[in-house]
This record gives structure tokens, C-alpha cells and sequence, in this order.
């Protein structure tokens, strides 16, 4: 049997040029990756931060509800919904769907986005805000026989006799919520994820597009009620947590996909950095080239919208 033959010089310098690429391509969007965990790492840091601790009154009813142990949405569980189950359902929609590794790549990177921003600001907001939770009296424990001054008729943390100080330090926390932001911030971005993939907006009207993309917003809507539910927060706390989750997910939605309403919703915006194109593809024209890219799929056109299932920044 005689041997194969040895590979041409034009294949060995094609594939050097698709390594290069493809690391040029992924240097590209290190900026983002980069801040973004940047953003992520100060959400965490601002945990233990004091904050600002507004006075309170001991016969404030709104805050003298009993401080519950055990939550509803334990803040694990918080992490495998607004992270977890969108990580693990927009690959296997791109499976489904469009197949694309580039796909992949910018629904990680837009769902961690959102988080991470969300997350900022509301720690950001906790922190200055340091209004009371519904709990807060009984987080506080006062001294036996405290009462409200004659002047003002509030009280500050000095009267408090709880010795833990994560129960403390947690207890003027309540501006925003945290679980509706975050659900909102990670299940919304799953929604508009899926909206995009089933063409929602294409005017055709299919109520199963719109109950399979509206879904994962119950799952938010739930999470965010648990905290009252949980004696955590006010219901202004969940519903402006809900407002920054489900905006700050839109916003890292469309620094990624193109709008809903586009015909190409169900595909990324094409890479910054210019892909290979590869065998069997074909240019403007119709004609056949020699590369197809590797980056982003199967077979591309290129022609006034860019590669076919991208959209031209």
C-alpha cells in the first residue's frame, strides 16, 4: 500500500493562519472578559463593607417582622438560577439551533455581563442606601426596655445586643434585593436568549414563542416573592431589583445580538477580529472559496449583512 501523500505547503501555512487567528480573535475580547470578572470580583468585595446604617424606630411596625433562619432561596440555590441553569440551557439551545461555538462564546459572555453588573450596582445601593430590613428588630435584639428618644424618635445601632456580625451588618441591606436583581439579571438574559433564537418580534405572532421565551422570567418573578415571603426585603426592594436585573440583561444582551426584531436575532454579532473563511463557503457572488471559518460554524455567505449568521458591527 503506498503512503499518503505528504501534506501541501499551502494547507500547512492555511492551518498556522487559522491558529493565529483564532488566538487574535479570542485576544480581542479579553478586555471584556477581563472587566467583566473585574466587575464580578468587586460584587464579592463590597460584601463585607459597613455601609451606612439608617436610624430606625422601635415602634416601626414595617420592620418588626421575625428574622427567618432558614431562607426559601438560599443564596447557593440563588447562584444555580440567575447562573447555572442559563449556563447550562443556552448551549444546549445553540445545539438545537444554530451550532455555532461563536454563539457560545458571546451567550456566556453577555449572561456573566449581566450579572456582574446587576450585582455592582445593587451592592453599590446597599451600601449607601442602609435602609432597614423587615427583620430588623428582631436581627437587633435591643436592650431590655429600650425606647425611642423624645427628640426625633429614632435610635441608631447602638441599642442592638446581637453579637453576630454577618446578622448585623446584613440588616441594612435592604435597598435593593439582591435575589430579585440577579434572577432577573440571569433568567432575563436566558429569555431575551431564547427570544432572539425563536424569532419572537418576526410578526407572525406564535403564542408558543412567546410562553417558551417569557418563561424564564416566572422563575425570577418567584425568586424575587420568596423574599418577602422570607421577611428580607420591602416590596419597593423587589421591584426596583427586578428593574436593574431585567435592564442591565438587556443591555449585556445587545452589546452581543442584534435586536429582536432583526432577521438575523437568532445569530451573535460577528467577531471584532476578521475570521478565516473556509472550504466550500461561498463570497458575495455565490462562488466558492477556500476556507470556511472555524470560529464561528457551518458554512457562512458573506455579503452586505457580513457572514451569514452574524450581524456587521
Amino acid at each position: 500500500m503506498s503512503a499518503p501523500p505528504a501534506p501541501s505547503s499551502d494547507s500547512q501555512v492555511y492551518k498556522r493562519n487559522v491558529r493565529v487567528r483564532r488566538w487574535k480573535l479570542l485576544a480581542s475580547y479579553f478586555g471584556d472578559w477581563f472587566l467583566t470578572v473585574a466587575l464580578a470580583a468587586l460584587f464579592l468585595a463590597l460584601e463585607n463593607v459597613h455601609g451606612f446604617r439608617r436610624r430606625f424606630s422601635l415602634q416601626d411596625e414595617s420592620i418588626q417582622y421575625p428574622f427567618t433562619v432558614k431562607e426559601r432561596v438560599p443564596n447557593w440555590l440563588l447562584g444555580v438560577i440567575c447562573l447555572g441553569i442559563p449556563g447550562v440551557l443556552m448551549p444546549i439551545v445553540n445545539l438545537l439551533t444554530v451550532r455555532m461555538l461563536w454563539d457560545l462564546h458571546n451567550s456566556w459572555l453577555g449572561l456573566v455581563l449581566s450579572l456582574a453588573i446587576s450585582g455592582s450596582i445593587t451592592q453599590i445601593f446597599k451600601i449607601t442606601a442602609g435602609r432597614p430590613r423587615p427583620d430588623l428588630i428582631a436581627r437587633c435584639a435591643p436592650v431590655q426596655g429600650a425606647q425611642n428618644p423624645p427628640v426625633y424618635g429614632l435610635v441608631d445601632d447602638s441599642i442592638c445586643t446581637q453579637t453576630e456580625y454577618a446578622i448585623m451588618i446584613d440588616g441594612w441591606r435592604s435597598f435593593s434585593s439582591g435575589h430579585s436583581c440577579l434572577s432577573f439579571a440571569g433568567l432575563g438574559f436566558l429569555s431575551l436568549y431564547l427570544a432572539g433564537k425563536l424569532h419572537l418580534f418576526d410578526s407572525r405572532g406564535q403564542t408558543s414563542k412567546a410562553w417558551i421565551s417569557i418563561f424564564p422570567l416566572f422563575g425570577a418573578a418567584l425568586v424575587a416573592t420568596t423574599r418577602t415571603m422570607d421577611y428580607r426585603h420591602h416590596w419597593q426592594d423587589v421591584l426596583v431589583g427586578a428593574v436593574i436585573g431585567i435592564t442591565t440583561a438587556y443591555f449585556a444582551y445587545r452589546q452581543y445580538y442584534p435586536t429582536l426584531e432583526s432577521p438575523l436575532s437568532h445569530r451573535p454579532f460577528s467577531p471584532r477580529y476578521a475570521p478565516i473563511q473556509a472550504q466550500g463557503s461561498k463570497d458575495a457572488n455565490g462562488d466558492k472559496s477556500g476556507n470556511q471559518d472555524v470560529e464561528l460554524g457551518p458554512v457562512q455567505e458573506q455579503g452586505a449583512t457580513g457572514v451569514e449568521g452574524t450581524v456587521p458591527r
